[in-house]
C-alpha cells in the first residue's frame, strides 16, 4: 500500500446514516480520528436532520437533501474555525444525525393515584393511562436540552421524563378545573384535547412537537367504583314495577326449560308483577295524609306491612326489602 493511498483513507468523503435504527432519536457519525474532506458529500435522508458540532459548540444543521461540504454551506462552522473563504484543507467536526419520524403510541400512566375534589363524591383518588406521540422538530434545542454529547440517544431514554410531564399536567388540570368524575368518563376525547394543548409548551421546550395525546381510561378505587355501580343500578331500576316486568320477561326462556314449564312461568310472572306494583306504590306514597275527623291507620305502616308480607312470601329479597323500607321511612320522617 502506497503512502498516498494510506493518507487518502484517513479522510472522510461521504457522511450519511444509511440504515437508521427506528429506536434511535440521535446517532453520532463515527468520525474517530479521521478528518472530513473539504468538498465531501453529505447525504441526509427523509425524516433525518444532520447537525455539525465543533468542540461542543453547535454549528450548521442540514435537513433532508444531498450537499457538498464547503465553506459556502458551512457558514457557522467556517466562522467557528476562522476559515478563510478559500479554505480547502480537510477539517474535523462531530456530526450527529437526528431521527425526525413520529414516535407513536408511547405509553403513560399514573404510577400513584391522583387525589381530586369531586362535587358528588368528595375527595377521590383516580388512576389514568393512555398514549402520546411526538417528533423532534428543533435538533439544536433537543441536543442542548436532552441528548448532549453522546454516541447514541434512544427513545426509551426519554420515556420517563415525558411520562412525568404528562401525568403532572393531567393532575394539574383535573385538580384546577374541578371536573366531576362522571364528566371525565363521558368526555375522554374532549379532556384529552384539553391536556394536549396544555402539554405543547412543555414538549416545545425540549425541541419536540406533541403530535397527539390520548386518555384511554380513568378509573376509581374498587370500593368507590362499587358505590358508583350501585347508584347507577338504582337509577336504571327506576320504576320497580317495570323493572320486575323486565326481570320476569327475561326469565321466561330459562323457566320454560324447568319442571312446571309455562305454568310455572305464569305463576312467577303474576307474583312478580304484584310485588313490583306494591313496592312501587309503597315508595311513591305521599309524605303526609290529609287530616280527617276519623283516625285511620298510618298509610306508611300499611306499606311497611305489605313489604314485610312480600318478604315473608319470598317474593322479594332481603336487599330489596331494606331498600324499599328505607324509602318509606324517609317519606315518613321527611
Amino acid at each position: 500500500m502506497g503512502l498516498g493511498r494510506f493518507i487518502r483513507k484517513q479522510f472522510i468523503d461521504v457522511i450519511q446514516w444509511p440504515e437508521p435504527d427506528p429506536a434511535l432519536l440521535m446517532w453520532q457519525f463515527p468520525v474517530d480520528d479521521q478528518e472530513i474532506q473539504n468538498g465531501a458529500s453529505l447525504i441526509v435522508r427523509e425524516s433525518q436532520v444532520a447537525l455539525f458540532v465543533n468542540e461542543g459548540r453547535l454549528a450548521d444543521a442540514f435537513p433532508a437533501g444531498s450537499y457538498q461540504l464547503t465553506t459556502n454551506n458551512l457558514p457557522i462552522l467556517t466562522n467557528l474555525q476562522n476559515w478563510s473563504r478559500f479554505f480547502e484543507s480537510p477539517f474535523k467536526s462531530d456530526v450527529y444525525f437526528f431521527n425526525t419520524k413520529q414516535q407513536m403510541a408511547r405509553g403513560w400512566g399514573t404510577a400513584q393515584p391522583i387525589t381530586i375534589r369531586d362535587n358528588e363524591f368528595g375527595l377521590v383518588s383516580i388512576r389514568s393511562f393512555g398514549t402520546y406521540s411526538y417528533r423532534i422538530v428543533d435538533v439544536k434545542k433537543f441536543f442542548t436540552e436532552i441528548a448532549g454529547i453522546t454516541d447514541a440517544f434512544y427513545a426509551h431514554q426519554l420515556d420517563d421524563q415525558l411520562r412525568n410531564v404528562c401525568v403532572t399536567t393531567l393532575s394539574s388540570i383535573l385538580g384546577n378545573k374541578n371536573i366531576p368524575f362522571i364528566d371525565m368518563a363521558a368526555n375522554l376525547s374532549a379532556l384529552s384535547q384539553l391536556i394536549e394543548e396544555a402539554l405543547q409548551a412543555h414538549f416545545a421546550a425540549l425541541g419536540l412537537q406533541l403530535e397527539g395525546f390520548l386518555i384511554e381510561s380513568i378509573t376509581l378505587p374498587p370500593a368507590l367504583q362499587k358505590t358508583l355501580d350501585e347508584r347507577i343500578s338504582m337509577g336504571i331500576i327506576g320504576d320497580l314495577s317495570k323493572y320486575t316486568q323486565y326481570q320476569m320477561a327475561s326469565s321466561i326462556p330459562l323457566a320454560a326449560q324447568n319442571e312446571g314449564g309455562a305454568a310455572g312461568v305464569g305463576m312467577s310472572m303474576g307474583a312478580g308483577l304484584s310485588m313490583g306494583q306494591m313496592m312501587a306504590e309503597a315508595m311513591s306514597a305521599p309524605k303526609s295524609a290529609p287530616q280527617t275527623n276519623a283516625a285511620p291507620s298510618n298509610p306508611h305502616t300499611a306499606k311497611l306491612s305489605q313489604l314485610n308480607e312480600l318478604l315473608q312470601q319470598g317474593l322479594i329479597t332481603a336487599e330489596d326489602y331494606e331498600k324499599a323500607k328505607a324509602e318509606v321511612l324517609k317519606q315518613l320522617i321527611g
